[in-house]
């Protein structure tokens, strides 16, 4: 029987959130992630993409692209996985396991499509769309096919709030034209690689011989990625236990012998483990090096901090410090770098998300204008914290300074709220739980 495999992605999730629980917000560029020249964008609303602003884009350079009456909010992290998780109990209901990649997307097989035709998948997954839609606020794009590889790929390809099915027998012909990146496992290394021997798309790479395969990529992995650029891939769907540990590594064409050039490659390293701590909302207690000498022996090295941290500044300059010289330990071929000890932060507001090669700052969310950022009150209110007033309710601080704090009163369900301007000092305002604004 047909297997059918179903690529669940929310749409701009983190400032899909913020538009959602703060219905003024609907409609405008939208950006999260910590501000000032050292921030990072970790999630970009359809609105503000329209200007070029991306996830993990410096904030500094975001600011710069976006227009007056953009807003830049921190991440609420708790309130996100709460979401999250309303959305994929949705999910289990009609598919009972699930592979969670990330808060926002996930794999599954729904036992009930076994065999399927494909006007029988495309009306289950619009009603799974939704009923996702009608419970919880949010939209979600989804890709089916026969395996993960033509399912991830097809949920992108519907992007944003679609559908796309690949009909079975026709996964080669959909993949072929796709350049190489678009393959999970496929990163920079193996596309220069690949480029080297003229090999540009997967359908390129499909209609390369197992011999060439292995020889410009390796055994396992060559023989691998060759065939699922053909449209084979027959890997379960399987539920995941909750990370350990992000990492990232690479293997050098060349093996390295100085320290100073060692030091460079594990800061990029660092920062390739640091993209997937980000956006899987966590931070790090402990950093991990892992050394492959050149007679393939390892070396694994580690230090934990007296507290966790998403600032890459600090986790890079840990795996730094725990290097071996080459010039001591020999040449090295291959480097890793890992973040452990993941625990949700605790304070979003302090959620750091900073750029590599930078001090880290609390994240203050700004409305911008040319030039300019919102000021921080020196009562500590900021603008995007969330606020409770006895007689207004659940709220947000849209700006503060100057003795005063306007607050936005809305929820999910209010529809766009009145603005109304306090003393800082006003004892009635109190700081909020983010997920007030879902009642």
């Amino acid at each position: 029987m047909t297997r059918w495999v179903v690529h669940l992605d929310l749409d701009a999730f983190y400032a899909s959130v913020e538009q959602l629980t703060r219905p003024t917000l609907r409609g405008r560029a939208v950006v999260v992630g910590g501000t000032g020249p050292r921030g990072v964008v970790a999630g970009a609303s359809y609105e503000s993409r329209e200007y070029g602003a991306r996830s993990a884009m410096p904030m500094s350079q975001a600011r710069r692209l976006l227009p007056p009456g953009a807003v830049v909010l921190p991440p609420r992290f708790r309130l996100y996985e709460t979401l999250s998780k309303q959305v994929f109990d949705i999910v289990a209901d009609v598919a009972p396991v699930l592979e969670r990649i990330s808060l926002d997307e996930a794999f599954a097989e729904p036992p009930s499509l076994a065999g399927a035709p494909v006007a029988e998948v495309t009306r289950f997954a619009e009603e799974l769309r939704a009923r996702i839609r009608a419970e919880t606020g949010l939209t979600a794009s989804i890709g089916a096919g026969t395996g993960k590889q033509v399912a991830k790929i097809g949920s992108d390809r519907a992007k944003p709030d679609g559908l796309l099915v690949v009909p079975p027998g026709t996964e080669r012909e959909f993949l072929a034209p796709l350049p190489v990146r678009a393959l999970w496992g496929i990163g920079p290394v193996a596309e220069a690689k690949l480029r080297t021997i003229g090999v540009l798309t997967l359908g390129e790479l499909a209609a390369l011989s197992e011999p060439d395969a292995v020889a410009t990529l390796g055994g396992v992995v060559g023989r691998e990625l060759r065939k699922l650029a053909g449209g084979t891939d027959d890997r379960p769907v399987a539920e995941r236990g909750e990370a350990k540990q992000v990492s990232a590594e690479t293997t050098f064409d060349v093996d390295i012998v100085d320290l100073t050039r060692l030091r460079a490659e594990v800061r990029k390293i660092a920062a390739g483990a640091h993209s997937r701590l980000v956006k899987a909302g966590r931070v790090a207690r402990t950093v991990v090096i892992k050394l492959r000498h050149t007679d393939m022996s390892t070396v694994t090295r580690s230090e934990t901090t007296a507290s966790p941290t998403d600032d890459l500044n600090q986790l890079a300059a840990t795996a730094e410090r725990l290097l071996l010289d080459p010039q001591e330990f020999g040449g090295v071929r291959l480097v890793g770098v890992a973040f452990s000890g993941l625990s949700v932060p605790h304070q979003d507001a302090l959620f750091t998300l900073a750029v590599p090669g930078t001090s880290a700052e609390p994240v203050v969310a700004v409305v911008p204008s040319p030039g300019g950022s919102a000021p921080v009150s020196s009562s500590g209110w900021r603008p995007g914290d969330d606020v409770v007033h006895p007689e207004f309710g659940t709220g947000w601080v849209q700006g503060a300074g100057h003795g005063r704090v306007t607050v936005r009163f809305e929820t999910r369900t209010s529809g766009p709220g009145v603005a109304k301007t306090f003393e800082q000092t006003d004892p009635a305002l109190t700081r909020g739980d983010p997920q007030d604004c879902l009642e």
